[in-house]
């Protein structure tokens, strides 16, 4: 079986964190973003994987090589030279995923994080018959969303409503699909929406249906998004209590530790909180909602809330960083200083504080 995952474009709401690694390859909860994907993918037996991308395809491989042996996954880069939306680079990709099998694909949105209930996806597909499957997820804000609306008791799609101004429904597209190779047919080879123009036909035909995703869903292409996500995605191994969750009196609420951090006395962390590998946290250090990237270190007594501490940055001693602060690769923060919403390019120093939302170039 096998599955394309939409890369897409240059990872712009995400930045500065996106001007060190392509956006699938930025950390999320001590993994890049789309191994989530890949090793969800793998488990329900997925052989083959095909990265759509018009972006540094050749950084993307050499990062997942490692993983290719490791996983046992076949990983191969479809490119586009212009790009191609949502429904062109299956087009583009076309060769890849057909073969004699006739076997449906997995389409995968790069971004989206959740509990990835493939398996019951395949067998839901099956189940109907039609062409098409798409994951739905209920919002509490269907407004802001295309709203997909359907026959509750069959999945049938029925229409899709653009951000909706009267109440239609609350389920939207949750970015995964599962389609028979004869959706191939439908499109053509050029810049196309699957959204709005390939599913809309197909659920006029009555062959589209939808499944409505359990557990958790988020798109974490921005990062109030990618904090939010983060809080979903543990809570959801604290439902299955995963082993992986840290434990001991400093721990509040859900928190990841990579084995190689190093932890300081008297720290309080949590809730919320992802610590990378090879991270040094000092003595007094107080954490919450927050990601802290490979390589960081930080000093003695930071308070550090809803922020992204990028790889290989120092947190300075007594500093306070809060209030949605990215700091990019390699950034390195005084001691005793304050940012409210600072957004920090790679390689910087922080000698004065940040007061309000503001990019530091």
């Amino acid at each position: 079986m096998k599955a394309l995952i939409l890369v897409g474009g240059f990872g712009t709401r995400l930045r500065p964190l996106t001007l060190s690694v392509p956006k699938p390859l930025v950390d999320f909860a001590n993994k890049p973003m789309i191994l989530h994907q890949i090793e969800a993918l793998k488990a329900i037996g997925v052989t083959e994987v095909v990265l759509a991308i018009n972006y540094q395809p050749e950084v993307m491989l050499n990062f997942l090589k490692d993983f290719e042996t490791k996983l046992g996954i076949k990983i191969t880069c479809s490119q586009e030279t212009e790009p191609l939306g949502t429904a062109g680079p299956l087009a583009l990709a076309r060769d890849k995923l057909i073969d004699e099998s006739g076997e449906p694909f997995f389409v995968l949105n790069s971004d989206v994080i959740s509990e990835y209930p493939l398996k019951e996806m395949i067998e839901f597909h099956k189940a109907h018959g039609g062409e098409a499957s798409i994951m739905v997820t209920k919002v509490d804000e269907p407004s802001k969303y295309g709203v997909v609306v359907m026959e509750e008791s069959t999945g049938k799609v029925e229409k899709f409503v653009e951000k909706p101004k009267l109440f239609v429904g609350n389920k939207i597209n949750a970015g995964i699909y599962l389609l028979s190779p004869s959706v191939l047919d439908r499109i053509e080879l050029r810049p196309t929406s699957i959204e709005k123009e390939v599913f809309p036909k197909i659920a006029a035909e009555k062959k589209l249906f939808a499944m409505v995703l359990p557990g958790f869903w988020m798109d974490i292409g921005q990062p109030r998004d990618y904090i939010t996500g983060l809080r979903l995605y543990l809570d959801s191994l604290r439902k299955k209590s995963s082993s992986t969750l840290a434990i001991g009196s400093h721990i509040v609420g859900n928190v990841l530790v990579d084995e190689t951090a190093k932890i300081g006395e008297g720290c309080l962390i949590g809730p919320d909180v992802a610590i990378g590998p090879g991270c040094v946290v000092e003595s007094g250090v107080r954490l919450s909602r927050c990601t802290v990237m490979r390589g960081v270190r930080i000093k003695k007594h930071a308070c550090i809330s809803s922020s992204i501490i990028g790889w290989h940055s120092t947190v300075g001693q007594w500093a306070r960083v809060e209030n949605m602060t990215i700091l990019g690769e390699d950034v390195h923060v005084s001691d005793e200083i304050y940012s409210n919403g600072g957004v920090v390019l790679p390689h910087k120093e922080i000698k004065s504080s940040i007061l309000k939302p503001e990019i530091v170039m």
